[in-house]
């Protein structure tokens, strides 16, 4: 109810367009962004409906369809985009948008009808269950209002800028949340309930254990992200998007942003465990205490360092302030659970960070020599995103079986298993 009275005022949005959104617009633009954003709201309604499903889902432990959920709306702005916007211009994009939101809620119903449940009408604060959400739900809310301010800033910053920086800016943050949400979200949503779960029990010892071994587990997976994202930032994007209007200088402003952003690829995900973690706690203030403070921090860097590097200054300001916030978050998280075992964490991260860096040198070769042999050769920067991409895992994941990390301890003993037979 609350997100269908937003949009309908949302949608004498043009005079809010020309004077806060995007000043730096010319009146044509501020038009075609208006009847944009009137579109949006679609999906922002949809996603309401959404997030009640997966809240439904995760409460009796079934997380693999909330899991996927972003990972088919992400995707759906890419085809949107890959596909509609060469047809269709910029309402290709929008159709992206709303076709993935649509997919977001629909890829969680059979879950909801497997596990026959119902909805009756009933609008009651009353409830103790509902009271206890509304309590914990108001410090949330103050801070993802505050998330939004961050993005009206850098809106209105990127819309001073020369013409396609803005978009390629939402490009780039698209193309760094698809790894973020494939690893940190759906690990993040999965692992909440257990954290809930052994706090409620009074066990914090097994909650900082858990937390230890996924934070671990993240690492593993999104440092090397992080490296592959920005080295081959360039060939995954021209695979993905260029064609048409979306042209090689397209490309190149996107992979500019793109790279600023990927240094935050870790921070970000890190954040997102450990934001779950105090809500295990009870504690819905100290990460958004953390967070304001970290988006002001945001907005001071963006003010800043937009002068200097364009648009690439408001993607790194965004990685810098996640980092202060993720690092702020731990050393909290640290003093509430009684440690984080920071003698294995940091044996492991130097670990990953040793493969990692072999991954980086290997694809770094293999990228000049494929540059060298393909030089003149058109459309083949999709060999170099495939077999860019193929290439890391195998030195990473080689690496680490080398290097005895912890988290391909499964894989390790299954390899050993079929070499003694």
């Amino acid at each position: 109810v609350l997100l269908v009275v937003a949009g309908v005022v949302a949608l004498s949005a043009q005079p809010l367009v020309e004077r806060v959104i995007a000043p730096g617009f010319t009146p044509e633009q501020q038009l075609l962004t208006a009847q944009l954003m009137r579109w949006m709201l679609l999906s922002t309604i949809i996603f309401g409906a959404s997030g009640l499903i997966m809240g439904a889902l995760n409460a009796v432990q079934h997380f693999l369809l909330p899991a996927a959920a972003p990972v088919f709306y992400n995707l759906a702005i890419i085809l949107g985009a890959w596909i509609l916007v060469p047809q269709m211009g910029i309402y290709g994009l929008i159709v992206g948008v709303i076709v993935g939101a649509l997919l977001h809620f629909l890829v969680q119903v059979p879950g909801l009808w497997r596990v026959r449940a119902g909805y009756r009408p009933v609008l009651s604060l009353t409830d103790p269950g509902v009271r206890e959400v509304m309590r914990l739900m108001g410090p949330r809310v103050l801070g993802l209002f505050f998330v939004q301010m961050h993005f009206l800033v850098n809106t209105i910053l990127a819309s001073d800028l020369a013409p396609g920086r803005l978009s390629a800016l939402n490009y780039a943050w698209l193309l760094m949340l698809l790894p973020q949400g494939v690893f940190a979200q759906s690990i993040a949503t999965a692992i909440f309930p257990t954290f809930a779960a052994q706090v409620a029990a009074g066990n914090v010892p097994a909650m900082r254990s858990s937390f230890g071994q996924i934070i671990r587990t993240i690492l593993f997976l999104t440092i090397p992200a992080a490296v592959g994202l920005y080295l081959l930032r360039v060939p995954l994007i021209a695979t993905l998007l260029q064609r048409r209007e979306f042209t090689a200088e397209s490309t190149a402003l996107v992979a500019y942003a793109l790279q600023f952003y990927a240094i935050g690829l870790v921070a970000h995900a890190v954040v997102e465990i450990t934001v779950r973690a105090f809500y295990a706690l009870h504690d819905t203030w100290t990460p958004v205490l953390i967070g304001i403070g970290a988006m002001l921090l945001n907005i001071l860097f963006s003010f800043w360092w937009v002068r200097l590097l364009g648009h690439g200054g408001l993607a790194l300001a965004n990685s810098i302030a996640t980092t202060v916030e993720m690092l702020l978050l731990l050393l909290l998280l640290r003093g509430r659970i009684g440690g984080l075992d920071g003698r294995r964490l940091a044996t492991a991260v130097g670990r990953h960070l040793v493969a990692a860096s072999v991954m980086a040198v290997a694809l770094g070769l293999w990228l000049r020599w494929l540059a060298a042999e393909l030089s003149g050769a058109g459309g083949t920067t999709w060999i170099a995103a495939v077999t860019g991409v193929l290439l890391a895992a195998v030195v990473y994941g080689g690496c680490c079986l080398l290097l005895r990390c912890a988290e391909l301890d499964p894989v390790r003993q299954l390899l050993l298993r079929k070499a003694r037979r």
